[in-house]
């Protein structure tokens, strides 16, 4: 990104970062060299939009692999709160 902090775009190079997960620590786009991956967001767990987009991309996980793509959901929630919610 430039110096000016502008939001990436739809064909720009993802921006190296580091992510807690609640499978760990990631580094971003680094962990997935030599994969697609789809970043979506959702506005909190425990909430009607969380439960059916989660739900919806779960569902067709095994194609996204199929296409050698893993699937990152994000959200502004902490990590334990995740873990909360897929008990």
């Amino acid at each position: 990104m430039s110096e000016n902090q502008s939001f990436p775009l739809i064909g720009d190079k993802f921006p190296d970062m580091k992510v807690q997960t609640t499978h760990g620590m990631k580094n971003l786009p680094g962990d997935y060299k030599g994969k697609y991956f789809v970043l979506f967001s959702h506005p909190a767990d425990f909430t009607p939009v969380c439960t059916t987009e989660f739900y919806s991309f779960a569902k067709h996980y095994e194609e996204f692999k199929s296409y050698n793509c893993e699937l990152l959901g994000l959200s502004i929630d902490q990590v334990f709160s995740h873990i909360k919610w897929t008990e």
